[in-house]
């Protein structure tokens, strides 16, 4: 299952939502859980091989837990099925398949204190990976020809995503602006799920379309190091 395009997707899209809950600072109400709860949180938040250890886990039993059509779901215009249409996933059929997720998985997720509701935590992650496995092939395909790892933490056997570094939410303003000329508008960089969320976290899409429209201006900044170092151990165990 592990060698399956389709499950490593769906491990990017749930170790994005874990890697990005990760790097969060405990609150106040985190630090008054029980000992194990906090211990079990404090190592993924430190161990990078625990990090992805536990999220191949919970891949795992998430993924094998769907229905066949949602495992397999690609890219097929001629046959819509309930999971092709725009996300989000309608409620009911989220609520199913959350439903039939295993109880390891959902105890697990509330142990290592990731969330207080695993359906709603991992609703996002099912929408997401029924968007990008069932999405039609980018019109910037042909840019990863020579890409070969994430542009960002240099990771090469995951999957990537292409993300526009002049954002498309702000392209009118960007030209009525005269921040760019239209020809840059397309310029994207290829990183790794985890990565591309990080930096729609770290600015705005004004911002980053100002000053960050290049990967050799996201990497002049320090927390952008210090994530991809990070980030850069949390390796797969081969299986």
């Amino acid at each position: 299952m592990t060698d399956e395009p389709n499950y490593q997707v769906f491990r990017e899209c749930l170790s994005s939502a874990i890697v990005s809950h990760s790097e969060e600072k405990p609150s106040k109400a985190n630090k008054r859980r029980g000992a194990k709860r906090s211990q079990a949180d404090s190592s993924l938040r430190t161990d990078p091989e625990d990090l992805a250890e536990f999220i191949d886990f919970i891949a795992a039993e998430v993924f094998s837990s769907l229905p066949p059509p949602l495992q397999s779901l690609t890219y097929d215009p001629s046959a819509p099925t309930p999971y092709h249409q725009p996300p989000p996933l309608p409620q009911p059929l989220l609520d199913t398949l959350t439903a039939n997720i295993p109880l390891e998985a959902i105890d697990s997720l509330l142990v290592y204190g990731l969330t207080d509701d695993p359906s709603r935590f991992l609703a996002p992650v099912l929408n997401e990976y029924a968007a990008a496995v069932a999405a039609a092939p980018p019109v910037w395909a042909s840019t990863r020809a020579h890409t070969t790892a994430c542009e960002i933490c240099d990771r090469d056997w995951i999957p990537l995503t292409y993300h526009h570094l002049i954002p498309k939410q702000v392209h009118a303003k960007v030209l009525k602006k005269g921040w760019h000329e239209p020809h840059m508008l397309g310029s994207v960089a290829w990183l790794c799920r985890a990565c591309h969320s990080f930096v729609h976290r770290m600015a705005s899409n004004e911002v980053l379309a100002r000053e960050y429209y290049t990967v050799e201006r996201i990497l002049e900044r320090d927390e952008v190091q210090q994530w991809a170092k990070w980030v850069g151990r949390v390796r797969w165990k081969a299986k």
